[in-house]
């Protein structure tokens, strides 16, 4: 029996959550049982009370607003311990079409692919400003170059489908966003990432998620340099020794050819230079094996933590329970799993 989970993170989308819920198909070949988990993340607006009356299977909710990286991690988690073969992630704004799930997980069903993600065609998106295409257009790019990610992958779509090992191997450290993050972690654990070009709707209110363009980049571009540092430190640091020792090599062979054909009166700077180069090179070699170090280690935290993800949201896990210990979430509605509590 394949069950297939979808989770909708929502902060404040009354408007729109009845209407993405609806659009969800319920019957999908190759999948017996579809649900619906809404993590609203302290919506003031009754987000949840509306996503249980659209007919959401189970709705989670944080007290207070978190951050969109922090819920997605716990749709996750949550769609794990309920019992997900297959997890698809979907907005709460109605941005990205739900009734192309069925495209987006088969090749998860066919074995071909551990993430899908819903490209969106930005030159249809007429109220995306330009601003903001062209910053998805230039990571699109540098992402695809540095990972090998197919060709005309959107790497900031939210539109995604998870096959359970996945899930379960992909940890988000990040407050901000998770859509940089988590495909550089795929890309380290070698899981396989197709891109399915999918539609998009515009979305003409303000983004929940950024206050602004600039600010957006700024923050989501940190995030992808900060994490594209710590996978591949090492390599970094191997490539920067290599390019230095090169260039202090090359301006003592500068320094010993004006020597041979001029005496290398007044060239002796090239020799200082040459070695200071080759020092520091040398010295960015051997950080970088206590970089390979670091990258072992953790390599070794990420597989215990793999390890104990599995053994916590076995299928038919408690959820409830983890989740009536936690002061800073509750289940709504409280018939799910746990006593009578009401939305803050």
């Amino acid at each position: 029996m394949t069950t297939l989970i979808v989770t909708i993170p929502a902060y404040n989308e009354r408007s729109t959550i009845a209407e993405v819920i609806g659009q969800i198909p319920r019957h999908i070949p190759g999948i017996n049982n579809v649900q619906v988990l809404v993590f609203d993340d302290g919506s003031t607006d009754g987000t949840g009370q509306i996503a249980h009356q659209a007919g959401a299977d189970v709705i989670l909710a944080h007290r207070r607003n978190k951050g969109l990286a922090i819920t997605f991690r716990e749709c996750l988690d949550a769609a794990l311990a309920l019992g997900a073969d297959i997890i698809v992630n979907t907005d709460a704004d109605n941005h990205y079409d739900q009734t192309r799930i069925p495209q987006l997980v088969e090749p998860i069903l066919s074995g071909t692919a551990d993430i899908v993600i819903g490209s969106r065609d930005l030159n249809g998106l007429r109220e995306m400003g330009r601003a903001r295409k062209w910053g998805n257009r230039i990571a699109n790019f540098l992402f695809s170059f540095l990972y090998g990610l197919p060709a005309g992958t959107d790497v900031s779509s939210g539109f995604r489908a998870y096959s359970r090992e996945a899930a379960l191997r992909l940890t988000v450290t990040s407050r901000y966003t998770y859509t940089h993050e988590t495909l550089i972690a795929a890309r380290d654990h070698g899981l396989t990432i197709v891109s399915r070009l999918l539609p998009a709707r515009d979305v003409s209110r303000p983004s929940r998620l950024m206050s602004s363009v600039g600010s957006h980049i700024l923050r989501a571009g940190s995030i992808a340099v900060l994490s594209f540092v710590v996978h591949r430190l090492f390599r970094i640091l191997a490539l920067v020794s290599g390019l230095l020792v090169l260039a202090g090599a090359a301006a003592f062979v500068r320094f010993l050819f004006l020597y041979f054909s001029s005496g290398g009166a007044g060239h002796i700077q090239s020799l200082i230079a040459g070695s200071l180069l080759i020092i520091l090179g040398i010295q960015l070699l051997i950080g970088s094996f206590f970089a390979a170090g670091l990258a072992k280690n953790r390599r070794l935290l990420e597989e215990m933590i793999y390890q104990q993800r599995r053994q916590n949201h076995q299928p038919g896990s408690p959820l409830g329970q983890r989740d009536a210990d936690r002061p800073d979430r509750e289940m709504v509605p409280p018939e799910l799993t746990l006593p009578s509590k009401k939305l803050q």
